[in-house]
């Protein structure tokens, strides 16, 4: 048997199709930037592909195997099984492993790399835990184009239903979400026209990755199905706010938040401390990873609650790392929440990063800066070099380089995904620098 199905899941998922009239089976995998992909089978070939997986073709996908290679296998993984509610159950999706042959994990694979570092936080007792919270704005049209769509209303932060245009959607995508093993815990309007949020409970991060990936394709898939589009583009509108995705995490250790220590001030354990410094330590490098989009940079500026001041703190929202308010009492709730994350990223490549930065500053035993309680955007340069707090990078040129410089993020990433993200992200930059904007033609073609 491939993998580690066993004979009593593959009897489950089995049994599920057929009490559900499931005729088609999508086996979902995620390519480096974390598009998914999927080939599709008869329900009556899916016994096979679960105790035997499958062969496909590689070639093409992006940043996986050359055409000389191109041969790759398919592994599903049984917990990911879920009937789609928008096709009345008529098809069902399996997330997969990619293998290089039927015994070798394939190391490029996105899945894969975040197996290692989880294995890795395993190895010192510890269990990584995950939240994150992903925005996405709901255009009119069918996303052909940016320059005509619309935003689908004029509402803002929770806002009620006479204002929120997409209300009823939501109330269709939850239950989708649910359906398909998501546990959803609230979904609101959010703070810019035509932008939304729906959150999902906390979990061990390989789980919530796959639940990042059932999110975006629900929500896309269910505003198609009423002529609108949603879209996960970290600033799709000039001059309002952009789309984060907060990424809220602590160690555990069984039933024990290693995270919470009820001697500190802000319930913060030495474990927890290490933490934030290492990836405040390696910010400015984790920014290619969980901001990976020329796109990503424009969100990333002072004025829209986006971070970009390399701080903690508490009450601070424009620190990069926060602390969110927690019961005097109760470890379970003691986090801490990665504020610069933007939903582009691929969730298995940023969840990992973060955590080989995090890994790293425990290590280390690295202590982070004094908190900052005030909002930095306000302070001038010569005042935040005193207090020595530095910036993100202010563009995807500028995080490759510090990516590709930091030992600790590309030995996580593996050299694989490290060579083709970089060439990815190089090729972007390139595109993008030598375009001639519109802004440009406004600026400098009528004066010069």
């Amino acid at each position: 048997m491939i993998g580690k199905i066993t004979q009593e899941e593959i009897e489950r998922i089995l049994s599920d199709a057929r009490s559900k009239g499931v005729q088609f089976v999508d086996l979902e995998f995620v390519d480096i930037l974390g598009m998914p992909k999927m080939c599709e089978i008869t329900v009556e070939r899916l016994e096979d592909v679960l105790t035997g997986g499958t062969w496909f073709d590689g070639s093409s996908i992006e940043g996986f195997a050359r055409i000389a290679e191109s041969d790759m296998f398919l592994v599903p993984d049984a917990s990911t099984w879920a009937a789609l509610p928008w096709t009345g159950n008529r098809t069902a999706r399996i997330i997969c492993d990619v293998y290089v042959d039927e015994k070798t994990p394939f190391q490029g694979d996105p899945r894969n790399v975040l197996k290692r570092q989880l294995k890795k936080a395993e190895e010192k007792g510890f269990e990584y835990k995950v939240g994150p919270e992903l925005e996405f704005f709901i255009f009119k049209g069918n996303g052909d184009g940016i320059s005509n769509a619309q935003v689908h209303d004029d509402a803002g932060y929770f806002d009620l239903a006479t204002r929120d245009a997409a209300f009823e959607l939501r109330q269709e995508m939850v239950p989708a979400l649910e359906k398909m093993g998501m546990k959803i815990e609230r979904s609101h309007h959010e703070v810019a026209q035509g932008q939304h949020e729906i959150d999902f409970t906390y979990g061990n991060a390989l789980p919530i990755a796959d639940a990042v990936l059932t999110y975006k394709t629900t929500v896309k898939t269910l505003s198609k199905k009423y002529g609108l589009y949603a879209s996960f583009m970290p600033k799709p509108i000039y001059g309002i706010n952009g789309s984060g995705m907060h990424v809220h995490q602590s160690l555990w250790r069984g039933d024990k938040n290693l995270f919470y220590d009820k001697s500190n001030s802000y319930w913060l354990s030495s474990t927890a401390l290490h933490f934030i410094a290492g990836v405040m330590k390696h910010a400015r490098a984790l920014s290619a990873i969980t901001n990976p989009t020329v796109n990503s940079y424009k969100r990333l500026v002072p004025g829209y609650e986006a971070p970009v001041y390399i701080c903690w703190g508490r009450i601070n929202r424009s620190a990069l790392i926060r602390i969110p308010r927690n019961l005097a009492g109760k470890e379970k709730g003691t986090r801490i929440e990665c504020r610069f994350p933007d939903p582009s990223c691929n969730p298995y490549l940023a969840f990992a990063a973060m955590l080989a930065a995090g890994l790293d500053g425990i290590e280390k035993k690295l202590e982070p800066p004094q908190p900052v309680e005030e909002r930095v955007y306000g302070y001038e340069e010569e005042k935040r070099k005193t207090l020595g707090i530095g910036t993100l990078p202010s563009s995807l040129e500028e995080a490759s380089r510090e990516f590709e410089a930091d030992k600790v993020l590309t030995d996580a990433m593996g050299s694989h995904v490290t060579e083709r993200l970089l060439t990815i992200q190089k090729k972007d930059w390139d595109g993008y620098r030598t375009q001639v904007t519109q802004w440009e033609r406004d600026r400098y073609f009528g004066v010069l």
